[in-house]
């Protein structure tokens, strides 16, 4: 995932996004190509400004910045409509500092941060990792409705066997960093997290059953 979002350089290899050789650009001229949310909800917004501040800043990234208003009335209009999306009241707390929200509300707009460009790849990592039970139910829909609504490829890591087979086209999962299964279609949408469980056994020699891969 570092890989991909050029963090970490590779040895041999490309990386190709939608075309286009990203593999030796650095990691902020990917940004035009890129959104991603990290495990840590503080990670993604600056606690320190506004919610249409930082807003706006993802609404340039990858773009040329000049001198000139900060934030015009059409852009705060878009915002709010943009946050009503999230059906967490934020659209009438556009002035509020980010700091002042919660975990889940600054996920949640963290995510909204990064799909609003339109980018050719999302990157979710472990992004309800963090969170409550009932706050990552409501952040994995938001994902769902943004992904489905601007129709985005994202790669989506996660421990949760159960989102993992909820969510998306195709699951892969990894074994001492080799793809161990690699499911699409309809054999993923009629998985249980018993048969996924029992595959990764299978196909790593394994009777993998901790509490890490069981995660609810």
């Amino acid at each position: 995932l570092n890989a991909t979002a050029g963090v970490f350089g590779v040895e041999s290899g490309k990386i190709m996004i939608d075309g286009v050789d990203v593999t030796h650009l650095p990691e902020y001229k990917r940004a035009k190509y890129i959104g991603r949310v990290f495990q840590d909800p503080m990670m993604g917004t600056a606690a320190n400004m506004q919610i249409e501040e930082n807003l706006a800043l993802a609404a340039r990234r990858g773009c040329r910045r000049g001198l000139r208003i900060g934030i015009t009335k059409a852009e705060r209009e878009q915002f709010r409509q943009m946050l009503r999306l999230l059906d967490l009241g934020l659209e009438d707390r556009l002035t509020d500092k980010v700091g002042l929200l919660s975990g889940g509300q600054r996920q949640a707009l963290t995510l909204l941060m990064a799909t609003l460009r339109k980018p050719k790849l999302l990157l979710l990592d472990e992004h309800t990792a963090a969170l409550d039970p009932k706050t990552a139910a409501k952040v994995m829909e938001v994902t769902r409705t943004l992904v489905n609504q601007d129709q985005l490829t994202t790669l989506m890591i996660t421990h949760n066997m159960r989102d993992a087979i909820e969510y998306g086209d195709r699951l892969i999962m990894m074994y001492e960093g080799r793809i161990a299964l690699d499911i699409a279609g309809e054999e993923k949408k009629n998985l249980t997290v018993e048969d996924l469980l029992a595959k990764f056994g299978q196909a790593t020699g394994t009777a993998e059953t901790s509490d890490k891969l069981l995660l609810s």
